[in-house]
């Protein structure tokens, strides 16, 4: 399945649904309120999507088509090293983010994940696909003699995401009042000096 695998009415409930959860949150999207929003029947809205989950499920696929898409753009660049190849790609996930903030309310919801495996499974391969990515990149820069050998890819993956996932919550948490971007370069640029030789 790709994006291209969504109709134009799959794609406009699932834009609905990002603009409801950026304006109410997650817990305010339902299939009755959704079908408000767009002028549907309940009935109409189920003839795209059987429930609430199938449509979250929807938006972080969709999420994650497009992700792959930026990051393979961004790693085919061989000119590049792999500090800008980092830089680039949370860059480009920042401003994902910042372009679709509920989105980070769809990913940062544990609770909703917890009793429905197929959400749980969707946002557990979209954080495996990036750590993938993002150690091999280390990998790169290790063998390149670029970044210190003391801790493994894997482990300095997890630390940087860890941080920036810890950025993206308080960006969440102020209400999108701070500045993702600043922050966010702020952070990586830290630990990328902790790395570096």
């Amino acid at each position: 399945m790709t994006n291209k695998d969504f109709t134009e009415r799959q794609i406009e409930i699932m834009e609905a649904a990002t603009l409801r959860i950026d304006q109410y949150g997650i817990q305010e999207l339902t299939i009755k309120n959704l079908a408000s929003d767009l002028g549907l029947s309940e009935g109409a809205l189920y003839r795209h999507f059987k429930s609430k989950n199938e449509i979250l499920l929807g938006l972080l696929s969709y999420f994650i088509f497009e992700m792959k898409d930026r990051v393979a753009a961004i790693i085919s660049k061989q000119e590049i090293t792999p500090t800008e190849q980092l830089k680039e790609i949370f860059d480009s996930q920042l401003n994902a983010f910042l372009n679709k903030p509920a989105i980070v309310s769809v990913i940062f919801s544990e609770g909703i994940f917890q009793f429905n495996k197929g959400l749980s499974e969707k946002v557990s391969a979209m954080m495996e696909l990036m750590q993938d990515h993002i150690s091999a990149i280390i990998k790169k820069g290790q063998d390149e003699g670029l970044y210190r050998e003391l801790i493994g890819p894997a482990t300095i993956s997890t630390i940087i995401l860890g941080s920036m996932r810890m950025t993206v919550l308080k960006w969440k948490l102020s209400g999108h009042n701070s500045n993702l971007i600043k922050d966010g370069s702020i952070v990586l640029n830290g630990l990328l000096n902790m790395i570096e030789k």
